[in-house]
């Protein structure tokens, strides 16, 4: 590490101006094509981390313990971060490693507590290793360096680096790391003129599949509100976080996010938040939260309080489609999982993370599994290109 760098730890945000956070996690002039496909990520800014923070999200008993490191130049001018994490318990990452955990314990080692770096709750591709425009060389590595004298210190099993992007992913994998590769559906926008034109693009069943369930799901009796900025008022939080809790309260058990969160987001970052809500009469009764990149829309959490055939892919998958398409937004990311969304029009994509174990045993057994997955992922990907929805010269068919 360069002399002239100093690496430390910040338990909270607050302890770090937002503009000099953002100055790394979102530089000025960065490019689409140096940043995953976008050029200004919501969930590495300073205002949806520490919206985490304040609203108890993450800290106190969640599991999600806040241990930023930090790296400052000779003048104490920030020049990279990362959002790390202390985590005893391996929820929230959608990047699965309970079979390490339980294989680390079974011989006799303890898995937790591990590091994390990762915008909690959000498997969302994005740069994990926040270097500034005019960081100096070696701003990287010494991040890499942080956390794992982090991990000596703190008596951590792990480094955890989970959704990066291809190069941060490529950066660490030469610094050590092992690589996992996994996969999403994301909905890519050619250049649509609108939703007819996308429809027009697809085979003609499952152009007709889409029209029916669109019908379906709204009937002559819902109607749907898209809200953003200041358009969002308490009562469409209020009603959103009702829906939130139902959901997940029947999914997972105990949901992530606290009420307070969304009164934050929409405090300081409402401008980058898309509420797509279903509304039966003067009631609401569906929606979903998105949030607004400059080349993407990501599609979050997402909550009913009626049953009705199909709501759940008109809210969360067309009504994103189409508000894309309307904006001229690069792309749709949807959210973990879910190869239903192939027959909608979401294509398969990689996603990366990489991992590094204290003990040399466990890193290579992991490096030796890996090897064997990422075929296997590879292979899932090209199977599932071959299903896609879209019309092909030769045939209107499947």
């Amino acid at each position: 590490m360069p002399a002239e760098l100093a690496v430390r730890t910040v338990a909270s945000l607050a302890e770090i101006a937002p503009e000099a956070w953002d100055a790394c996690a979102n530089p000025p002039g960065l490019t689409a094509e140096g940043n995953a496909g976008e050029r200004f990520n919501p969930f590495v800014t300073h205002a949806f981390l520490r919206a985490l923070e304040q609203s108890g999200s993450v800290g106190g008993r969640s599991g999600w313990t806040p241990a930023h490191v930090i790296v400052e130049d000779a003048n104490g001018r920030l020049v990279a971060a990362a959002p790390t994490y202390l985590k005893t318990h391996s929820q929230g990452e959608y990047v699965f490693d309970h079979a390490w955990a339980d294989a680390y314990q079974r011989a006799g080692g303890q898995y937790y507590p591990k590091l994390q770096i990762a915008a909690p709750f959000t498997p969302a591709t994005g740069r994990r290793l926040l270097v500034g425009a005019d960081a100096p060389d070696g701003a990287a590595l010494a991040l890499v360096a942080g956390w794992r004298a982090l991990r000596e210190a703190i008596e951590a099993s792990s480094i955890h680096v989970t959704f990066c992007d291809r190069r941060d992913a490529e950066t660490l994998q030469r610094a050590g790391f092992v690589l996992r590769t996994g996969e999403q559906f994301h909905f890519i926008n050619e250049g649509y003129r609108d939703f007819d034109d996308f429809l027009a693009s697809l085979a003609s069943r499952k152009r007709k599949a889409i029209k029916r369930e669109r019908r379906d799901a709204l009937g002559d009796d819902i109607e749907v509100d898209l809200l953003t900025g200041s358009e969002i008022k308490p009562e469409h939080w209020d009603a959103f976080f009702a829906f939130y809790m139902d959901t997940g309260s029947r999914k997972w058990g105990r949901p992530y996010l606290t009420r307070a969160f969304f009164d934050r987001i929409g405090a300081t970052f409402a401008d980058r938040v898309l509420l797509v809500m279903a509304r039966q009469g003067r009631r609401y009764v569906a929606g979903a939260i998105n949030f607004l990149g400059d080349d993407a829309l990501y599609g979050r959490n997402w909550g009913a309080i009626v049953e009705r055939p199909f709501l759940h892919f008109e809210i969360c998958y067309y009504q994103a489609i189409e508000f894309a398409i309307r904006r001229g937004i690069g792309r749709v990311e949807a959210g973990a999982q879910g190869e239903h969304k192939l027959s909608r029009g979401y294509r398969p994509v990689a996603t990366y993370s990489a991992h590094e174990f204290g003990d040399v045993r466990m890193q290579r057994a992991v490096a030796d599994y890996l090897a064997r997955e990422r075929p296997a992922v590879a292979e899932a990907i090209e199977e599932y290109s071959e299903r896609l929805p879209f019309r092909r010269a030769e045939s209107e068919s499947d």
